[in-house]
């Protein structure tokens, strides 16, 4: 297969050429707002950076995206080329997503195990709400460190979303933070707490760890002016009777009172994820409260029964069919999640989606798709280029292809996104690049 830059590799030049000249005028249309008597506040700054973003965003719409959804999958065949392990391409958050606990030794013990310390747990009344927070709202891009800032001030810890986003997405043009960055994050930032994620909740599991006094960050799908994006609530509340939970909205703003129905068809677009944190000492209690999910290969296997229940139930649901892809990642089975994706995109996933979440890299690029996963990282970046992970995924793929010179520019790409990205300077690394 080969890469032909030829007329198409000069009309994007070309379109980008029109996009930074169009960027420039809203750089410049920015600094005359501030000198027409605005004063250099950071409020002010924020509100520049949200018009010029929007307007390049503007840009880039008219001049690259032609849909409102994903492209549909092309008949492509797969390209096995031993260029590099999948163990060395595999991104961070994959990786995380797929960490199974270490095998039992089978040697034998000496002695029997000590009986299990139960711990008192609360049985949810019908409503219930913690109380106590500190809401701020979000600056450009930052719902994930705003919310997080949220949930550690309940913690006692000290400080805001802009201590975090320093640390998870230095740069304000970075349009994501994931799951995975905010529970890693606590576990190196507040060393009195732990933190980890899960996936398949349900609204008895909001019940049960609120009622017990730990609030639990979801993320959800997201419906605003620009469309579909996506965002993360802190569950804070919930009324059984009337079938709502209170959530703290970093964008809507706090003490939100939402319809269960509603929040659980926009947290099953992003597999019903949800983060807890919890003092270190607690440990034993956020097992006891998981129960079977404190397991992770038992946690994956609920959350794909549950993702083929809500395929079964509508087989139009193109989020169903993107989250069965995404447990059977997990598990390894490549060829199947593929299907999967083929099958969401084919019914239609919003043009965002991949800001957020990279199954479809992950399962193309193991099946040896590699052009497919070439050609969604830059149908993605053409739409909104600062995003580090489409960068890294497309670098494996030009790699595996042969392109060691377009994999490195991605991969510096990523880091001049965000340069605290590990997932970027390990693959700078493995290629011997500094």
């Amino acid at each position: 297969m080969q890469y032909r830059l030829g007329e198409a590799g000069q009309l994007q030049r070309r379109r980008m050429q029109v996009v930074r000249w169009l960027a420039g005028l809203a750089v410049l249309a920015a600094l005359v707002l501030l000198a027409g008597g605005l004063q250099a506040s950071p409020n002010t700054s924020l509100r520049v950076y949200w018009q010029w973003d929007k307007l390049r965003g503007a840009t880039r719409d008219f001049l690259f995206r032609t849909s409102d959804t994903l492209p549909r999958a092309a008949d492509q065949p797969a390209v096995a080329t031993p260029a590099v392990s999948e163990a060395a391409a595999r991104a961070s958050y994959e990786a995380a997503a797929a960490t199974k606990p270490a095998a039992a030794s089978s040697a034998p013990t000496a002695a029997p195990s000590p009986t299990p310390i139960t711990y008192k747990v609360v049985s949810p009344p019908a409503a219930f709400k913690i109380t106590g927070f500190l809401h701020e709202f979000e600056t450009p891009n930052n719902c994930g460190p705003a919310t997080l800032a949220i949930l550690l001030r309940y913690w006692k810890w000290k400080g805001d979303q802009a201590k975090i986003a320093a640390v998870l997405k230095p740069q304000i043009r970075d349009r994501n933070v994931r799951w995975d960055e905010l529970v890693q994050y606590v576990r190196t930032h507040a060393g009195w707490l732990d933190s980890l994620f899960r996936v398949g909740g349900s609204y008895e599991t909001l019940q049960l760890f609120v009622a017990n006094g730990y609030p639990l960050i979801i993320e959800t799908g997201y419906e605003l002016e620009v469309g579909w994006v996506g965002h993360y609530l802190l569950v804070t509340g919930y009324d059984a009777n009337a079938e709502t939970v209170i959530v703290q909205d970093v964008t809507g703003g706090p003490n939100r009172t939402m319809q269960f129905a509603a929040v659980d068809k926009l947290w099953q677009q992003f597999n019903r994820l949800y983060i807890v944190v919890y003092p270190v000492a607690d440990a034993g209690k956020i097992a006891q409260l998981l129960g079977p999910d404190a397991d992770l290969d038992s946690n994956r296997a609920r959350a794909l029964a549950q993702a083929d229940a809500d395929r079964t139930a509508n087989a139009g649901n193109a989020f169903a069919w993107f989250t069965h892809g995404s447990n059977l990642n997990y598990f390894e089975r490549y060829s199947e999640a593929a299907a999967d994706f083929d099958k969401a995109r084919e019914l239609g996933l919003p043009w965002r989606m991949l800001f957020y979440q990279f199954g479809p890299y992950a399962a193309y690029f193991n099946v040896g798709r590699f052009q497919d996963v070439i050609d969604l990282a830059t149908a993605t970046l053409n739409a909104r280029p600062e995003l580090e992970e489409s960068y890294v995924w497309r670098g494996w793929a030009w790699y595996m292809l042969g392109k060691r010179t377009l994999a490195i520019t991605d991969f510096r790409a990523a880091l001049a996104i965000n340069p605290n990205f590990a997932d970027a300077q390990n693959a700078l690394s493995i290629l011997g690049v500094k």
